[in-house]
């Protein structure tokens, strides 16, 4: 064993040095090269409901991650098209406890991001978890407070604005009570001064619009700007599906009346149909350089054979105003995957190494857990992670022993080197690609077998089992088109055994209905709700 050792790292060591050399190969040339044009979406994979703000010559933007933790991604760009992730807002269990009651797609939802007199904000809303709140930080780095929550805050979405004379106001929404309501999904914004020293709502509370139109529904993600003189209150209607839209309101006073925009929705996908590969087009939020142009961020599906296994994503377009109007990708007027770079300095990031081998003492940035740990159940030794094998369970809503990253492509190959020895035939590690807990692909090492299970809402199906007895294994998960994959393993690395047929991702897709998270891979060791002392170790992970 001792000698296979040695041979597994060798070949580790010589995979890492061809990486290296050719990172560095790829990074000088990528460096010497400004593009003309960039390609969307600038962020790939689960990045839903982006916010930005820039101070400076930086630019900083925020992602929900509804039951992900750590929570609220950071990302840092120069250039509006090259990020860079630089932390999280909430990261551990004292700011926030997104527990095993949180369902599916519930948590961190659509945080908005605003600097203001020498100080970062976060506000945001934690659906079965808290409600509203916002986190302050002088670094956008952190470390960032502790939620300042606001109890007297209904609804989702919120945002916050200041205003000339220094003043703050929030910005929220409320959906109409099934009574009142005069069609389905009858929302309002709403807007109320707020002491940001006490954490407290002050004032009179006024509702500044139910929407565009009659049976506008889902008025929500406000956010609220002063450019020229007048102010323009940017929301999102239509659900966040097909009729996904971002409409616009203007007003000469900060309290109004808001009159919307003769032109909404001002963009849209709405109209090009149910087959057009980039859909659900929404949740804007704007933002002007240091020059004067405007961009917005925003997320869409892409669709690819029929299906969105990478969820929303977040998209870059340019913005110029006819009069109060503005007009998101002028002339052409939807989004496109290439487009022209903004006039800014090129600012390319390193190329992310695609081999984590746990050297260190910490998880890279990159890796979440399912919802908040409230205690420590992985650990490094000589250069493996460690995993407890602990009673939870994948497919059921906990904190189970899951370390896993973002799916960022629809054809990709990830593999592991795993050492586990099960002592019954409750317990189980290896990969899994995860969508949510009903939707998922578990491929395992149990006892005396590696084993591939299918879950979906119809419930859990082994799809194939293999006898193996051995204690080293490498299992690969391989995209090879957008919506097939295939799960091998292997001893020794050279030669891979393929586990059943190659398998439909369509169920880990919205199209099925998986609602807001979104795609992710990583390591898993679970004993099947039976107590256990048994460990997991894995070696190295590889995403590319």
């Amino acid at each position: 064993m001792k000698l296979a050792d040695n041979y597994m790292k060798c070949l580790q060591g010589i995979f890492l040095l061809i990486i290296s050399v050719f990172g560095l190969f790829c990074n000088d040339s990528y460096s010497q090269s400004v593009p003309k044009y960039y390609q969307n979406p600038i962020l790939s994979g689960f990045y839903p409901d982006p916010s930005i703000c820039r101070v400076g010559d930086d630019y900083y933007m925020v992602n929900s991650s509804f039951e992900w933790f750590p929570a609220i991604p950071i990302h840092h760009s120069k250039d509006l098209v090259n990020w860079k992730l630089i932390g999280h807002g909430l990261t551990n269990k004292t700011q926030i406890n997104i527990h095993s009651n949180v369902n599916n797609s519930r948590g961190i939802y659509a945080p908005t991001i605003r600097y203001h007199s020498g100080i970062f904000y976060i506000i945001s809303t934690c659906v079965e978890c808290g409600g509203n709140f916002y986190i302050t930080s002088k670094s956008p780095t952190g470390p960032w407070s502790h939620p300042i929550w606001l109890e007297e805050a209904p609804g989702i979405d919120p945002s916050l604005f200041w205003d000339d004379d220094g003043q703050c106001y929030y910005i929220g929404n409320e959906n109409v009570s099934e009574n009142t309501r005069r069609w389905i999904g009858e929302s309002f914004i709403w807007m109320q001064e707020i002491d940001l020293e006490k954490g407290k709502l002050i004032g009179e509370r006024k509702t500044l619009t139910y929407g565009h139109a009659i049976n506008a529904r889902w008025t929500e993600a406000p956010h609220l700007y002063k450019i020229n003189g007048k102010y323009l209150l940017m929301v999102a209607e239509g659900g966040s599906s097909h009729n996904h839209a971002t409409t616009v309101f203007h007003s000469d006073n900060l309290w109004g009346p808001y009159i919307a925009d003769q032109a909404n929705p001002v963009f849209t996908h709405r109209h090009l149909g149910k087959n057009y590969p980039l859909w659900a087009v929404g949740h804007t939020d704007l933002v002007q350089t240091q020059k004067g142009d405007w961009w917005a961020v925003l997320h869409a599906k892409h669709r690819v054979d029929g299906y969105s296994i990478l969820a929303r994503e977040t998209y870059l377009v340019s913005v110029t105003f006819q009069e109060q109007t503005p007009l998101f990708n002028p002339e052409i007027g939807i989004l496109e995957s290439k487009n022209m770079c903004p006039d800014l300095p090129w600012s390319p990031n390193k190329l992310n190494n695609t081999i984590d081998n746990f050297q260190s003492n910490e998880l890279n940035s990159e890796w979440n857990f399912l919802r908040t740990p409230q205690y420590k159940w992985y650990s490094f030794k000589e250069d493996e992670l460690v995993l407890d094998v602990r009673p939870k369970k994948i497919e059921r809503l906990s904190n189970p022993s899951f370390i896993a990253k973002r799916v960022t492509n629809h054809e990709f190959i990830a593999k592991t080197t795993m050492k586990f020895k099960p002592k019954n035939k409750h317990e189980k590690a290896g990969i899994v690609l995860y969508r949510n807990a009903n939707s998922n692909f578990q491929f395992l090492k149990q006892k005396d077998s590696i084993v591939l299970i299918k879950n979906t809402i119809e419930g859990k199906k082994t799809i194939a089992k293999i006898k193996f007895k051995s204690t080293r294994v490498i299992l690969k998960i391989e995209a090879y088109k957008p919506n097939l994959a295939t799960f091998s393993f292997s001893e020794d690395g050279l030669k891979f055994e393929q586990v059943g047929e190659s398998q439909d991702l369509s169920n880990l897709a919205d199209e099925i209905g998986v609602r807001f998270n979104g795609l992710y891979i990583g390591m898993y060791a679970t004993s099947s709700n039976k107590l256990s002392k048994n460990k997991a170790y894995f070696d190295w992970f590889v995403y590319k």
